[in-house]
């Protein structure tokens, strides 16, 4: 029996194994610690398909895997992080705590599995969808995981007290899980983040937006995560526009 073949699975295990350690850590609001498994699950992510390609392993059993480990780290911990958010919200400040008047704060929290069920779909369509072997249609689930983990990290680190008011918000939370749910999902083509072969000019737009992301968290430590994923989309709409219109010449 070959090894090798089980390499990129056993990595990808590992990402799941760090996605159900993040899980039990967002259940217990210990925010801190999820985000930074996540963080791992996604580095073990990257690694599974780039050691699948290098040792001509691929298979369409790796390729369901990778995308299960994907659901539960990138998928469901993000979906209980914002209910936990929610939670937190509900239970800690008078104003949104369950009265005959606020009735609807029991409710809300669940609103955070939106971004779990969008996951859930974009995974699905990702397995699916011819267009997406060399660049990603809609917003990659590891991006959008680091999304909603980042928001605990920038509202209990405080670094901005003003940011951490309008995210103490229920109703702004409630926004970004439908935000979430929709750049997931939504037809907007975006270059891919994962580099196969050593070729600057081929994968000029991930260096510039890898050495730009390196400076903002430098500078802005969580906050600079929304800020790059944002970037991210942009980068790719200009990268979109761009190549069509030099198709038009």
């Amino acid at each position: 029996m070959s090894i090798k073949k089980h390499i990129p699975n056993f990595i990808t295990f590992l990402n799941l194994t760090a996605g159900l350690l993040a899980l039990i850590h967002a259940f217990n609001g210990n925010y801190n610690e999820a985000f930074s498994l996540v963080c791992l699950g996604i580095f073990f992510d990257f690694w599974d398909g780039f050691f699948a390609r290098l040792l001509k392993v691929s298979s369409p059993i790796g390729l369901q895997l990778d995308s299960l480990a994907d659901m539960i780290t990138s998928g469901l911990v993000p979906g209980v992080v914002m209910y936990k958010m929610l939670s937190d919200i509900q239970e800690n400040q008078p104003l949104y705590n369950l009265t005959e008047e606020t009735f609807y704060m029991g409710v809300v929290p669940y609103i955070g599995f939106l971004i779990t069920l969008g996951s859930a779909y974009r995974l699905a369509k990702f397995n699916v969808d011819t267009r997406q072997t060399d660049s990603f249609i809609g917003l990659p689930t590891p991006a959008n995981a680091l999304l909603i983990l980042s928001l605990p990290m920038i509202m209990y680190m405080n670094q901005f007290d003003a940011l951490s008011e309008i995210l103490e918000n229920p109703f702004v939370l409630v926004g970004i899980c439908f935000l979430s749910a929709f750049l997931l999902n939504a037809e907007i083509p975006l270059f891919s983040l994962k580099v196969k072969e050593f070729n600057i000019s081929k994968y000029k737009m991930q260096l510039i937006l890898l050495v730009v992301s390196v400076v903002l968290i430098a500078v802005l430590q969580y906050l600079a995560i929304p800020i790059i994923i944002l970037l991210y989309v942009l980068m790719s709409v200009i990268d979109n526009a761009t190549k069509e219109k030099v198709k038009e010449i």
